[in-house]
């Protein structure tokens, strides 16, 4: 049963509000339909024991022709006849290669056939064309229909909700219309697209039909919150995301169509084509990713547009998804204060038609001028804040250092054995991923079931095993995160660990790495007996790899051995210089416990490229949540004190001696208690 949202939503406040977009993919559970339980397992990354390069474009093609298989070449995927179909493949009315439905992914060698839906590995496509394996069966391979709990919650909700433009009440028709901010969306276009309300939850239902509109799919349902004086949008869709992936408006595409605008929400949509009159679509999970499965739907398009919000964050997203469509074809709307979202363009009155002349063109020369850059540029500077990458919630002084968390950095870690360097790092991640960041996991040291059971614990604040009742709920909500892990473990070869960060990056969209550590990939290089140029080449990999595909690598590196009365440094890194030049931030995990006793940790960052702050904050292990984080009651303070020498050092105590990092850094405290040994200056 569904529950009516306890909030109300006064119209005088209503009318002056703008809607802030949570991008959060889930009802709370005491508005979630049906019995809330776990059906889908989250794929896991393949381990591979040898080195096995991935499929290549060449090699697709040349299997093509061996078999006689004629093919055409798309912007992102090869075009084929598909034996799914048999002899009506080719009986189409021009009788041209416009009839070939078979789409084959250029990248990872993935198959999808248009007309029976059947799609699978590049392996079960040779299975097929061979005719051996389970993959000669018709039909095996048919795309799996929402199971049927799922698809009798579909129709269920589906029969129940209601066009909006016939809702009886109007008071309640144009308080929906308000809350979702459509007073200048008509009743036509929501009609087109088929969107309907559901009363009950006070939410739009936006339907997911299969390719050409035959059946229901599945819904992505809208409902709006009241917090404070905001209102706050929250998606939820049937299936889970994890599990199905559609366009919003495939079924009013034509195949003449030959350009098409990509949106991050529904409303923008509806916004665009009414405005514009343009083909639009709708990507299933916003900005989150877009899944290779959706490439063959876009293959006809010879232009795309993304207009996907306007932030700076939609910005690097666009140009993360061009990538795979071939950016030579794609143009990305620039955000700014005159180019906001679609919505809001039309609700400004501005001209949809004018911004979407000014996209630029995603694709440009390795050698490029500034003229070229500077809408780049003007971004960065007009989005200071957003520039700077997202910032941490559970760690607030970490975002007085390093400002965010960027993507295509290399951040080095390093602390000593037993500080909790394992720990730390999953809640570093931990905090990332909650709000959006897809990271993949690479723990070469511990299983990824322990992982997985610190994260879960971290996530949940508390020990589950004292509260199993509650282990379903916080599992559902943890598996909803954009989380992988690698299932390597032990000692794995640079390459393999490399391949499968690009798969990663490809399919799931991921723009954060965590590999711990790099000691576990040394053993396999053949490269020298010299561990120190092997550690340099995989620095370089790890560089190259971050750079090249816009993503952010944490990489773990225990340190060389120090007397246990001395603190890290940069130089305490095990092996060459290379690591922290490469860095673009340095980050040290100093246990003072190792020298006085039972007492705090403290975060040093000493290099941060970025804008130069470096310094150190304190942290306070919680055994309970194994979480490090700052407790919000904490009186953490800034302190800039300079000495005679122009060095920041810590201001002593009275009576005592003290000195701190020694250079010119930040360095966060705590307020000193009278009734406990004064244990934040470090030890000498």
């Amino acid at each position: 049963m569904w529950v009516l949202f306890r909030g109300t939503y006064p119209l005088r406040i209503l009318l002056s509000l703008r809607g802030e977009w949570m991008g959060r993919r889930g009802f709370p559970r005491s508005l979630v339909p049906g019995p809330p339980r776990r059906r889908y397992r989250k794929e896991a990354l393949p381990a591979l024991e040898v080195p096995v390069l991935p499929v290549t474009t060449t090699e697709i093609r040349q299997y093509l022709r061996a078999h006689g298989i004629p093919f055409q070449d798309g912007h992102s995927c090869l075009r084929a006849p598909s034996p799914f179909v048999g002899s009506l493949e080719l009986k189409d009315q021009t009788g041209t290669t416009t009839a070939f439905s078979l789409f084959i992914d250029k990248t990872t060698g993935r198959f999808l056939c248009m007309r029976s839906l059947a799609e699978g590995s590049w392996e079960d496509f040779q299975a097929s064309v061979e005719g051996r394996g389970d993959g000669a069966r018709e039909g095996i391979l048919l795309s799996e229909a929402p199971e049927a709990e799922d698809s009798e919650e579909i129709r269920r909700i589906w029969d129940r909700s209601v066009p909006l433009w016939e809702l009886p009440d109007p008071e309640e028709a144009q308080l929906a219309h308000v809350i979702f901010g459509l007073t200048k969306v008509t009743d036509d276009t929501l009609r087109r697209f088929n969107v309907r309300y559901l009363r009950s939850a006070r939410s739009l239902v936006f339907p997911w039909f299969s390719p050409g509109g035959v059946g229901l799919r599945g819904l992505k349902l809208l409902g709006a919150e009241g917090q404070g004086d905001g209102v706050h949008y929250v998606e939820t869709t049937i299936p889970r995301p994890s599990a199905f992936y559609n366009l919003f408006g495939l079924p009013l595409i034509s195949r003449r169509d030959a350009e098409v605008v990509l949106t991050s929400r529904e409303l923008d949509s509806l916004a665009l084509s009414q405005a514009t009159g343009l083909p639009t679509l709708s990507l299933p999970r916003g900005m989150v990713c877009l899944p290779p499965a959706l490439l063959p739907y876009l293959e006809q398009f010879r232009r795309i547009v993304f207009w996907l919000g306007d932030d700076l964050r939609s910005w690097e997203a666009a140009k993360l998804f061009a990538r795979k469509l071939n950016p030579k074809r794609c143009s990305l709307v620039r955000p700014g204060n005159q180019q906001p979202r679609p919505l809001e363009a039309l609700n400004q009155g501005l001209s949809l038609s004018r911004i979407l002349r000014t996209a630029l063109p995603a694709w440009h020369k390795s050698i490029v001028s500034f003229r070229q850059l500077r809408e780049e540029v003007l971004g960065e500077l007009s989005n200071v804040e957003q520039a700077a990458g997202v910032r941490w919630s559970r760690f607030p002084d970490l975002n007085r250092l390093l400002k965010g968390h960027r993507k295509g950095e290399l951040t080095v870690f390093t602390g000593p054995t037993g500080s909790g360097k394992t720990t730390f790092i999953s809640e570093y991640a931990l905090d990332l991923c909650t709000q959006g960041v897809n990271t993949l996991w690479g723990s070469f040291e511990i299983s990824n079931v322990r992982l997985a059971r610190v994260m879960l614990t971290q996530f949940a604040v508390g020990r589950l095993e004292e509260q199993l009742d509650k282990y379903e709920e916080w599992a559902d909500r943890f598996e909803d995160l954009p989380l992988y892990f690698m299932t390597f473990h032990g000692q794995q070869s640079i390459r393999s660990v490399i391949d499968t960060m690009q798969h990663a990056v490809y399919v799931y969209d991921v723009c954060h790495v965590v590999i711990d550590n790099l000691q576990f990939m040394m053993g396999h290089e053949q490269l020298s007996t010299d561990r120190i140029a092997a550690q340099d080449y995989i620095v370089g990999a790890f560089r190259k790899f971050a750079t090249d595909n816009s993503c952010h690598v944490t990489l773990v590196i225990h340190p060389r051995k120090e007397d246990d009365d001395k603190e890290l440094q940069t130089a305490s890194i095990f092996g060459s210089a290379k690591a922290s030049q490469e860095a673009d931030n340095v980050l040290i995990l100093q246990d003072r416990k190792l020298v006085t006793g039972p007492g705090k940790r403290y975060l040093q960052v000493s290099k941060n490229r970025f804008d130069g702050d470096v310094g150190v904050f304190p942290l306070e292990f919680n055994k309970n949540s194994l979480t490090f984080s700052i407790p919000p009651k904490s009186k953490a303070r800034l302190k800039k004190i300079k000495d005679d020498n122009g060095l920041v050092v810590k201001k002593p105590s009275s009576g005592k001696k003290g000195t701190g990092p020694q250079n010119s850094e930040t360095c966060l405290g705590q307020e000193p208690n009278p009734h406990q040994p004064d244990t934040s200056k470090p030890s000498r």
